[in-house]
């Protein structure tokens, strides 16, 4: 089996290690140069995106903001899954809001900002504090502009109305802000055939706007039956075939969806060592029409991101229950460098290895992660 990912990242590099004993062959596609390259070996270049999908069996994607014509393209071929609107669904907010209304899940009350006119429409139909967020290219807290008091209406305004106006192809989300006790993720699959999997939802916190720590839940039945019943109507009504993720807000005993990410997500990283068969590995079976794999928390796991650090102290690596995955890329400040999983054989075990774990890492880039590990597990 041949399988061309869209996208050359660390999440592509994921899949074809987590494929290789099923002897499952990757090769992915780089949008930025437009060559297909081995992700485990970038240097081996294959051709063009003619040639990769030529040579795939099953073409799929590590990331939604994919080009139309490419989409287009690999759509033609009868071989991409999950199909080109779904992965267009979770790079358009817009497209995202008409899915989840469809779908009746419950989502944070919204206007869909083109000009002055809907701007005024969400100003009264919405009420501070209000989050404007980008249609297109939004991720990781990026794109994304906060109103809290009404003296600060004529200046937002100004700022998205300049923002739109550059961008003719963009549009706004604008979104009550959601007094949310908690941000959890659910990440699961379905396969060409409808089976549907899906992993225990997460807890996750973030650092800047970027996912820091995300940490699988183990009794929570309520939660996980709501989220799983939102995911299996989302994905039933698009057909779709592959990996999903959801975000959700925590409002009392209720989840609210926040995004949807068509694809393997940072959230679901702990799999690789929580699960016996993990996120990356399925994603590849559901498109491939394999049968999925078991998804129960086999043990209690969390996973910690390595944000713009290229090292860590050697005393990590001698912990036990720790595992650090690098993805080999050139330090940047804030850029995902890899992530540490950390498991027990109880959650109280779970707790005491995440505490040992705060107390190396260096306060460089770890010192919102430490806080957060140390106020929820002490």
């Amino acid at each position: 089996m041949n399988v061309l990912v869209l996208g050359a990242g660390q999440l592509a590099r994921m899949m074809a290690l987590a494929v290789k004993p099923l002897n499952i062959e990757i090769r992915a596609y780089d949008v930025g140069p437009k060559q297909v390259i081995n992700p485990l070996a970038p240097e081996l270049v294959y051709g063009d995106l003619a040639a990769g999908i030529e040579y795939a069996d099953v073409i799929t994607a590590e990331f939604e903001h994919v080009a139309h014509d490419v989409l287009a393209l690999c759509e033609a071929s009868g071989k991409l899954k999950p199909s080109s609107q779904a992965i267009k669904i979770g790079g358009d907010r817009r497209l995202e809001k008409q899915l989840l209304t469809q779908c009746q899940a419950v989502n944070a009350k919204h206007v869909i900002v083109q000009n002055k006119q809907s701007f005024d429409e969400a100003m009264s139909q919405l009420t501070l504090p209000i989050i404007f967020k980008t249609a297109l290219d939004g991720y990781d807290g990026k794109g994304q502009w906060r109103l809290k008091t009404s003296e600060q209406i004529d200046a937002t305004w100004a700022e998205l109305s300049e923002f739109l106006a550059n961008n003719p192809k963009q549009g706004i989300v604008a979104e009550q802000m959601v007094p949310f006790a908690r941000e959890v993720s659910l990440v699961g699959m379905r396969s060409t055939c409808g089976e549907i999997k899906v992993y225990p939802l997460a807890e996750n916190h973030h650092t800047d706007g970027v996912l820091s720590v995300s940490l699988a839940l183990s009794d929570e039945k309520a939660l996980q039956q709501q989220a799983q019943d939102v995911f299996t109507r989302l994905t039933t009504t698009i057909d779709y075939v592959g990996t999903l993720a959801i975000e959700f807000f925590q409002v009392g005993d209720e989840l609210l969806v926040n995004e949807i990410a068509p694809r393997v997500h940072n959230s679901g990283h702990w799999t690789q060592q929580g699960a016996d068969t993990c996120q990356f590995a399925n994603h590849i079976r559901a498109v491939s029409g394999l049968p999925l794999g078991d998804t129960e928390l086999v043990r209690p796991t969390a996973m910690i991101n390595i944000l713009g650090q290229d090292s860590l102290p050697t005393e990590v690596l001698a912990m036990p229950g720790v595992t650090v995955h690098w993805y080999g890329k050139t330090k940047r400040a804030g850029r995902k460098m890899g992530h540490i999983n950390v498991s027990g054989n109880s959650q109280q075990q779970l707790n005491q290895r995440l505490l040992m774990i705060a107390n190396v890492l260096p306060s460089t880039g770890f010192s919102d992660i430490t806080n957060y590990i140390n106020n929820k597990c002490s």
